[in-house]
């Protein structure tokens, strides 16, 4: 009866090994994939960092060029404050 139960032992305990190493291996892949999907991460912020710097740039051009313009705008305006017409579009005498 004790060799029975000693056998009995070890097959259990190879079945368990083995699970346990079938477990370790589904670990493993597991692992293998969430790398490769931190690396298509890690790739895809470097893409969108690239586009932020971008836009950035072209936000602050087209910020520049607004700026450009308000002002030629306001030196326009005061230039034409000068000669005012009527609503006829007749300009009304100085008096």
């Amino acid at each position: 009866m004790r060799r029975d139960t000693v056998l009995s032992l070890l097959f259990a305990l190879a079945l368990v090994l083995s699970m346990m190493g079938c477990e370790d291996t589904k670990a493993r892949q597991e692992n293998e994939q969430l790398k490769a999907h931190v690396a298509e991460l890690v790739k895809e912020i470097g893409n969108l960092q690239s586009s932020v710097d971008e836009l950035t740039h072209e936000n602050a051009a087209l910020k520049q060029e607004n700026d450009q313009l308000r002002t030629a705008k306001t030196k326009k305006n005061k230039k034409s404050k000068h000669h005012r017409s009527s609503p006829g579009g007749q300009r009304t005498p100085n008096r």
